[in-house]
């Protein structure tokens, strides 16, 4: 009986993610473990990423079925606006929104620490009591070659 139930829990099965279409190999229990986080809906790593960035990153706190639901619809609005030939494309343009939208992310410069060396605390408090300097601008994406 226990040998059944090593084979079964080994056996796989391909699924595909509800958000953006990829599809994976898995094992009924991880499938049915992502399921119960995602409210039945099954959803691969990449866009559970994207899910709980959304919630991070919204300006007022929101629900994972919000965030998920909000992941959907960016998913679907992305696929409608031009269908990619080709799948690996497709997942190549997902992955770089995903990082425009984090390195975007208002969050982003919040979540870095301060300064521990007493240097850079004094090079900090020279800044801030400097007048105010102009900084830099991009002048060109830091993607240029995965725009295409």
């Amino acid at each position: 009986m226990e040998d059944d139930e090593t084979i079964n829990s080994v056996v796989s099965q391909i699924v595909k993610c509800e958000c953006c279409g990829l599809t994976e190999e898995c094992t009924p229990e991880y499938i049915k473990r992502t399921r119960d986080e995602n409210q039945g809906k099954w959803i691969c790593g990449l866009c559970g990423e994207a899910v709980r960035d959304e919630v991070f990153r919204s300006g007022r706190m929101i629900s994972e079925a919000e965030a998920l639901n909000r992941h959907i619809n960016f998913c679907n609005k992305f696929r409608s606006s031009c269908p990619p030939t080709n799948t690996s494309e497709h997942l190549i343009s997902a992955v770089k929104q995903l990082l425009r939208r984090s390195l975007d992310s208002p969050n982003n410069k919040a979540s870095r620490s301060a300064p521990s060396s007493p240097v850079k605390r004094t090079m900090m408090m020279m800044r801030q009591s400097s007048p105010r300097r102009q900084s830099l601008a991009r002048t060109e994406s830091c993607f240029s070659t995965l725009a295409g």
